[in-house]
């Protein structure tokens, strides 16, 4: 079958597209041809060994000293199943997310089923492998961590990526009031998606306050956020470094009743299953930025790399 490999960690040129031999499904697991991957912004960091300052360290333990140890990248994706299983039948569409062991930059993977889902009436391969990286985040944080309410203030810093195209829709859907800041071309695309007030963040730091601060893109840090996080409000840094995330750890609970939660996002069958649940509620629909042919998956990283992207970057079979 054919792979993207990366050998080495480094920029997207390190991607290489090779023959190497399909992988074989452990009794019970599933294969599936591949017919859609994203590419996201968790694939360009693994590639690069680049993480949030104090980080890539530990990024390095995790993934491989010197060079990626499993080199065929990606996570999320769309396909057929080569065979039946687990309540599917073969030649169905599924959505799915390997996780940590990859893998889904390729025409074949492997698979547990408990991590497959049908994929939405009415989607095309690109939406159903854009879905789970940015919706996993943005439920996980508006949800869960920020428990949030009708009525409530939110400001989305980095709105127009995949997690910030999710995290709008899903905003809206829970009925708060929402600022999304970024780019000013990408400004009709965030009212579109939700957005009541825009921001250019070139227009210098948002002044407001607000209930929930959302970072996405790592721009503001507790200190350049403290004087816009409303008292009892929430700053959620998706994009933390070292740093902020033991802070956030170790002292949450900052002066009046202000928090900040800065922890890992759920992302499995559990997890995966509410973010279809809101897709069949009418909450949240992906946003594919760029299409792209499987044989310019290194062009794909490049975009992926990209603070500046729209929606999520898929490559097709």
């Amino acid at each position: 079958m054919k792979a993207a490999l990366a050998r080495a960690y480094g920029g997207p040129d390190v991607i290489s597209l090779e023959e190497i031999p399909a992988p074989v499904a452990p009794p019970g697991w599933a294969e599936v041809a591949v017919r859609a991957a994203a590419v996201t912004r968790g694939d360009a960091r693994i590639r690069a060994a680049a993480a949030p300052p104090g980080l890539s360290a530990g990024l390095r333990l995790a993934f491989g000293l010197r060079r990626p140890r499993k080199p065929v990248l990606g996570m999320m994706f769309c396909g057929t199943l080569c065979a039946p299983v687990a309540g599917f039948a073969a030649g169905a569409r599924v959505l799915g997310n390997t996780g940590l062991a990859m893998g889904a930059h390729a025409e074949r993977l492997v698979i547990a089923p408990e991590r497959l889902f049908a994929v939405p009436e009415g989607w095309d391969d690109a939406e159903a492998a854009a879905l789970l990286f940015g919706a996993l985040t943005a439920a996980d944080f508006l949800i869960d961590k920020a428990r949030l309410a009708p009525g409530a203030r939110v400001l989305i810093n980095g709105a127009t990526g995949e997690v910030g195209c999710a995290a709008l829709q899903i905003a809206r859907f829970l009925g708060a009031e929402i600022t999304a800041r970024g780019r000013a071309e990408n400004h009709d695309l965030a009212r579109d998606l939700g957005a009541h007030r825009v921001l250019d963040y070139r227009d210098g730091p948002p002044r407001g306050a607000w209930d929930l601060v959302l970072d996405i893109a790592g721009t503001l840090p507790w200190p350049a956020a403290r004087a816009i996080v409303a008292p009892g409000g929430m700053l959620a840094p998706v994009t933390a470094s070292l740093g902020t995330m033991l802070g956030a750890g170790l002292r949450p609970h900052r002066a009046g009743g202000r928090r900040i939660s800065a922890t890992t996002t759920a992302e499995g069958p559990a997890a995966m299953a509410r973010v279809l649940a809101l897709c069949e509620r009418g909450a949240l629909r992906p946003v594919v930025g760029a299409r792209l042919p499987f044989d310019a998956i290194a062009q794909a990283h490049a975009r992926a790399d990209s603070p500046h992207k729209r929606g999520a970057v898929v490559v097709l079979m």
